[in-house]
């Protein structure tokens, strides 16, 4: 009878062990399973950070790409429209100056001004004055009251540079040390940088100004 009771003492110990451990593996299992899940979630996290990370970088270097080449048509545009605006300014200058070389009266005035200015600037000395071939005539005759009011107590010899050319004057020393070119295409040189300037600052201008260039 007792051998009875301690066996089924035994088989309830052995019953609440299974149990217990039963309980203990569910507990592990359901923790093991927690974790699981938390681990990956947070690698799916971390995919999806890393995929979002790569694309907002692409999207950016996208955007990047789009903005230079934006920029490159741009300056590429600017930069035409800026030499057709010089190109068309220049082409107006000289169509102007052509209309001022035939007017006897400005044309005269305008050489007269540019002589006294290379007088004032240039060394002390004997000067000579070159035109061109069908622009002497047109001096020879004041030439003399010309230099007296211009160029006074110098002595300024009048010659030929040619029948090329728009027309001006180049003053220079008679030793030939220095010159002052005032010839319409030293002048056009001189300011083809200013004029690509002055085309980009002013690209929606509708009227060139041809003042620098005829009385500058």
């Amino acid at each position: 009878m007792e051998t009875d009771v301690q066996v089924s003492q035994l088989e309830d110990a052995l019953i609440r062990q299974a149990e217990s451990l039963a309980r203990e593996q569910r507990q592990n299992a359901e923790s093991a399973r927690t974790r699981i899940l938390k681990e990956g979630a947070d690698r799916l996290k971390l995919f999806t950070d890393r995929e979002a990370l790569a694309a907002r970088v692409e999207a950016e270097r996208l955007v990047r790409r789009q903005v230079q080449a934006a920029e490159f048509r741009m300056a590429a545009e600017l930069d035409r429209l800026r030499w057709a605006l010089t190109e068309d300014i220049l082409s107006g200058m000289q169509l102007a100056f052509r209309h001022l070389v035939e007017d006897d009266l400005r044309y005269l005035e305008l050489l007269e001004g540019w002589l006294a200015s290379a007088a004032r600037t240039l060394p002390a000395g004997d000067l000579i004055a070159e035109v061109r071939d069908q622009d002497r005539p047109r001096l020879e005759p004041a030439w003399a009251a010309m230099i007296e009011r211009a160029a006074p107590g110098r002595k300024v010899e009048l010659q030929s540079l040619g029948s090329m050319g728009e027309g001006g004057i180049r003053v220079l020393l008679a030793d030939r040390r220095a010159q002052i070119d005032q010839t319409f295409e030293a002048r056009r040189s001189r300011l083809a940088d200013e004029l690509a300037r002055e085309a980009m600052e002013h690209l929606f201008a509708s009227t060139p100004n041809l003042g620098a260039l005829l009385h500058g």
